[in-house]
């Protein structure tokens, strides 16, 4: 069992509440690192001084939130309306058992039964503002004493392993986390380190743009859960990635062109160390390094992933070969870096 894993996916941390995880981590970290602090944001920033061989700032990010809802007001039966935090399909959602508030209430999603929906409700999908969480309260003034607008609701998903693949919620990000938490847990690099667990990438990369305007790197590397599209398909179409076969390298996302630079060194440090890997097939989503490149002179940046099923719901899955490469592939890229590598002719 994966003990790291399990604790950060089953921690709490919906966007703009991350403090569950961020303490967790901060533990974590705190006999490997050299200095830490908490930003204004709620971003952890850790610095492991390297051995001064090189001349470099080098920043490694992974976001801490996960996505989840937050409840907006209250019915005269005492449930609970509520919005999503970050993206979500609605289809997702309908019965699954959440946690809500700081005190973590037991709640379900649920909506009008399908016995009383006419032909045409029963075939399309319930949209999130028909949905309610049940938290068992008698009346708006029984639910209002229990929670408070503002408070947010998340999944409730053990994490378990089914042979290489584990399951479990918030995988996006928790096992960049979790890859970075093991970097930070090796010997000095030739460059300081500075480590950034970052907040709010699921409401608009918020985190990583404060954090790195403050760390000021010279070069960054992203570590991220990317959705995996691998399942059977009546048409021939090759997966963006898949579970199985190694990190998933970025070249272009709605957000980047990653610096190829970068990509070449981490495709490179792959082949060179037999270590498995595919190309994200360029396209939608994004990741913190999108506001990472861009920041005060703009900062060479790219992104390592383990792919991960069902992102966004309640229960994702990684392949636990998968992690374990992602760790042992951003670990020889950081060990490869030189200042040529990241220097403009």
């Amino acid at each position: 069992m994966n003990e790291l894993l399990k604790n950060l996916t089953e921690a709490v941390g919906v966007a703009g509440e991350e403090k569950e995880v961020r303490l967790l981590i901060r533990d974590l970290i705190a006999d490997h690192v050299d200095e830490w602090h908490v930003d204004a944001m709620g971003n952890l920033i850790a610095l492991k001084k390297g051995t001064g061989a090189l001349d470099l700032r080098v920043m490694v990010d992974a976001h801490m939130d996960e996505v989840g809802l937050i409840i907006t007001d209250y019915d005269s039966n005492g449930t609970l309306k509520f919005s999503g935090v970050g993206g979500f399909d609605d289809r997702a959602l309908l019965g699954k058992v959440v946690q809500v508030g700081p005190k973590k209430l037991t709640g379900v999603i649920g909506a009008r039964p399908i016995h009383l929906l006419n032909a045409s409700q029963r075939n399309s999908v319930t949209k999130i503002d028909a949905m309610r969480i049940d938290i068992g309260a008698k009346n708006k003034d029984a639910a209002s004493s229990k929670i408070n607008i503002g408070d947010r609701a998340a999944f409730v998903t053990e994490y378990e392993e089914l042979g290489p693949t584990a399951v479990g919620k918030s995988f996006d990000n928790r096992a960049g986390c979790a890859a970075l938490i093991e970097l930070l847990r090796e010997r000095p690099y030739p460059f300081d380190l500075i480590a950034t667990f970052t907040v709010q990438e699921e409401v608009g990369l918020r985190g990583a743009t404060t954090a790195t305007y403050g760390v000021q790197p010279d070069v960054a590397l992203i570590l991220e859960c990317t959705p995996a599209y691998d399942l059977p398909n009546k048409d021939d179409v090759s997966p963006n990635v898949a579970l199985g076969k190694g990190p998933s390298i970025y070249v272009m996302d709605s957000g980047t062109l990653q610096d190829p630079r970068l990509v070449s060194l981490i495709t490179q440090t792959a082949s060179d160390n037999n270590i498995p890997f595919q190309i994200r097939r360029p396209g939608g989503g994004g990741t913190n390094t999108a506001v990472i490149q861009r920041t005060r002179g703009a900062i060479p940046a790219a992104t390592i992933a383990v792919p991960g099923r069902y992102p966004h719901t309640p229960a994702m899955m990684i392949n636990l070969d998968d992690y374990a490469n992602v760790v042992k592939l951003a670990k020889a890229t950081l060990l490869n870096l030189t200042t040529d590598i990241v220097k403009r002719n």
